[in-house]
């Protein structure tokens, strides 16, 4: 299984596979192809259908544009066998001649690859866990007396924290800016932002209320990032990206949890993104929103799990709880834009996660069904659920705003 860094990227939202993917692929192409006169980049399936909305073509030309003129062809009805974030770039020289022809696939989470490995042809995956599933990861941890965050030291190494503490200080930053920031959040919708808002109408509460409506603002908050286009870290996703550090943040200034329990938590939380994007899928496009919420409320129940003193038992618990009360979740953002639903359902499965910590917490970890069933479960229902539910914006809550013919 690759390194815990693929499920923590930092970049521009507002999509980690509509935005941050096809740039990247933008930048491999031009990095091999420095001297072609034009471009064509062919968008297929999902990136099509919402990739306006999501800023795929602004993304791509920021890249190309400068070097050659850059067409942009659209195919929403057409997808590629592998994944339904297919792209298909093309250099051109002065006679028209094709460069290079390259077809890659944008599977989430930033994430490149091919049909031969699930990596780009560029950057193969940095295999580093013998184990790829939480399972046999738990059985180890048992056996060793250890939690899960010594088992990502075990095999990342001390250089891990360093890149952890990057990621932390992003996300931080994230939460924030988002209190700070006022305004309408552009793409058309007129959605404006509210996590300032509820930040300070949680004051005037006490105790539970309090807390829920604290956690509510900081999820917000970088979720209005994202949609901005700022700087946030995918955990697994930018439309995600507002769960794992709302309770964190919450946790670490309620709690006064030190920076190096902050990490130990990211590291445990990453394990659990991992394995999903091994053994199934964080990618919207593939598996819909249980694949990027659903996962992200896993990671942020684990977490909270082992700051509070979690067993490994009670941590895989929590997690499982996170992911399984997703299971199913579609992927209609409004008019392909990740606010509606996307920026609320983020503060839903922060308040979620707490509370599945809170449940793990009162037993003593054992239960019936497993992560990794849930896993599995996640990764066909998502193949079963119809294109449209899975971020096209044909179906579901975006159907009403469709242009009507």
């Amino acid at each position: 299984m690759e390194s815990i860094k693929g499920i923590y990227r930092i970049g521009n939202g507002p999509s980690s596979s509509h935005t941050m993917g096809p740039r990247r692929a933008a930048q491999e192409f031009l990095e091999r192809n420095a001297d072609a006169f034009s471009f064509r980049v062919t968008l297929y399936g999902s990136l099509a259908a919402t990739g306006a909305g999501h800023l795929t073509d602004v993304a791509i030309l920021q890249i190309l544009e400068p070097v050659g003129h850059t067409e942009i062809v659209w195919e929403p009805k057409v997808y590629l066998d592998f994944h339904p974030n297919g792209m298909k770039f093309e250099g051109f020289d002065k006679q028209g001649g094709v460069l290079e022809s390259w077809t890659i696939y944008s599977i989430g989470g930033g994430s490149l690859a091919n049909e031969k490995s699930n990596a780009s042809e560029k950057t193969l995956p940095s295999l580093v866990y013998d184990l790829n599933n939480i399972g046999g990861i738990l059985d180890w941890c048992e056996k060793n007396g250890t939690s899960y965050w010594e088992y990502v030291e075990k095999h990342e190494g001390k250089e891990i924290w360093d890149y952890l503490a990057n990621v932390w200080r992003v996300m931080r930053a994230a939460v924030e800016r988002g209190l700070e920031a006022e305004g309408v959040l552009p793409g058309g919708l007129g959605v404006r932002r509210k996590s300032g808002v509820y930040y300070i109408k949680s004051k005037g509460y006490t105790d539970a209320m309090r807390n829920r409506g604290l956690v509510y603002a900081y999820a917000l908050a970088t979720s209005e990032e994202n949609a901005a286009g700022g700087e946030i870290v995918t955990a697994p996703t930018c439309g995600s990206s507002g769960v794992l550090p709302a309770v964190l943040y919450h946790l670490q200034t309620s709690r006064n949890f030190s920076d190096t329990k902050i990490l130990r938590a990211l590291a445990t939380a990453g394990i659990f993104g991992a394995v999903v994007k091994r053994n199934a899928s964080v990618s919207g496009a593939e598996v819909g929103c249980q694949g990027e919420v659903g996962v992200a409320c896993a990671m942020a129940s684990a977490a909270a799990s082992q700051l509070f003193g979690g067993t490994p038992a009670q941590i895989e618990y929590a997690a499982e709880m996170g992911l399984e009360h997703h299971l199913g979740l579609t992927c209609d953002p409004i008019c392909g834009l990740v606010q509606i639903p996307c920026i609320e359902r983020n503060a839903f499965a922060a308040a979620r996660a707490l509370d599945s910590n809170i449940f793990a917490g009162y037993s003593d970890g054992r239960h019936r069904v497993s992560f990794d069933k849930v896993v599995e479960v996640m990764r066909q229902t998502g193949h079963d659920l119809p294109s449209l539910y899975k971020e096209t914006s044909e179906g579901g809550l975006a159907l009403p705003f469709l242009p009507r013919e």
